[in-house]
């Protein structure tokens, strides 16, 4: 299957675009698909979903937060001749009760193509990409966790994984959780990120402190409260273990969050 053509959901976001460029850097054939992409993919419309898997023999499949994988899509991707499927999904979603993820995983694992699972653990780039990059410019970020400590892991990282797992055998029926390199507590994320970036950056880890910034940002109450409830499960399960699932499958040491933090600072993630 090494020159088969490969399709990409999500091309335009934090991993989709970065797997869309190594795949290209290594000589593949990819087709990169999102709604404001080279190629147009909506979930909700289902007219693009034909002309985005025709000709396409192996898939990266994700949905975005809060977006089901419909089972639909998957049959006609294999319909249409996807024969293997590399699927996004997140470390921790039985105990946080995650329906949607785990369902996408069922739907994967039932549709007779061959397919690989990763479950990766927080982003890193959540701090500078994602929805705690206003926290950080504001100086302050509540988590419902405690000291919990989390193996955050580069999406440069995870784009790696999921670039072996499409174009090398040997992947199938694997379940694969990339981690970084060691854990940290939310705290000392946020303290290597005021060091590289020059600010002071406060970490509340209490419900209350999660209920007060929720209800600020204009969340609902009955969300906030469930979302906690899922933070309290994750937290009984105890603290992330770092693995060697980047360096087995990438032939590379996963990066360190120094780093990390080093290059979002210089890049002018946390400017303003």
């Amino acid at each position: 299957m090494a020159g088969d053509p490969i399709l990409v959901l999500g091309a335009t976001g934090r991993i989709g675009r970065r797997l869309t460029r190594q795949l290209r850097d290594a000589g593949a054939e990819v087709r990169a698909a999102s709604r404001q992409g080279e190629v147009p993919f909506d979930w909700t419309d289902p007219e693009t979903w034909e002309p985005v898997v025709a000709g396409m023999s192996r898939m990266w499949l994700m949905a975005p937060d809060g977006q089901p994988v419909d089972p639909a899509f998957v049959r006609l991707a294999v319909d249409q001749g996807v024969q293997r499927i590399v699927l996004l999904s997140s470390a921790g979603i039985e105990e946080m009760g995650d329906e949607r993820l785990l369902d996408a995983e069922r739907t994967v694992r039932e549709s007779g193509a061959e397919w690989t699972i990763l479950r990766p653990d927080w982003f890193a780039q959540n701090f500078d990409e994602g929805f705690f990059q206003p926290a950080v410019l504001a100086g302050e970020l509540a988590m419902p966790l405690g000291e919990q400590r989390m193996a955050f892991v580069d999406v440069e990282d995870i784009a790696a994984v999921a670039a072996t797992a499409l174009t090398e055998d040997g992947h199938a029926g694997g379940r694969y959780e990339p981690t970084g390199p060691r854990a940290l507590s939310f705290q000392e994320a946020l303290d290597i990120i005021g060091t590289a970036a020059g600010r002071s950056i406060r970490y509340r880890g209490t419900d209350d402190a999660y209920r007060e910034q929720q209800a600020a940002l204009g969340f609902p109450a009955e969300q906030t409260e469930q979302e906690i409830a899922a933070f309290a499960a994750l937290r009984e399960a105890g603290d992330s273990k770092p693995n060697d699932v980047v360096r087995d499958l990438t032939g590379r040491q996963p990066k360190d969050f120094e780093t990390f933090a080093e290059e979002a600072a210089a890049r002018g993630a946390w400017t303003g």
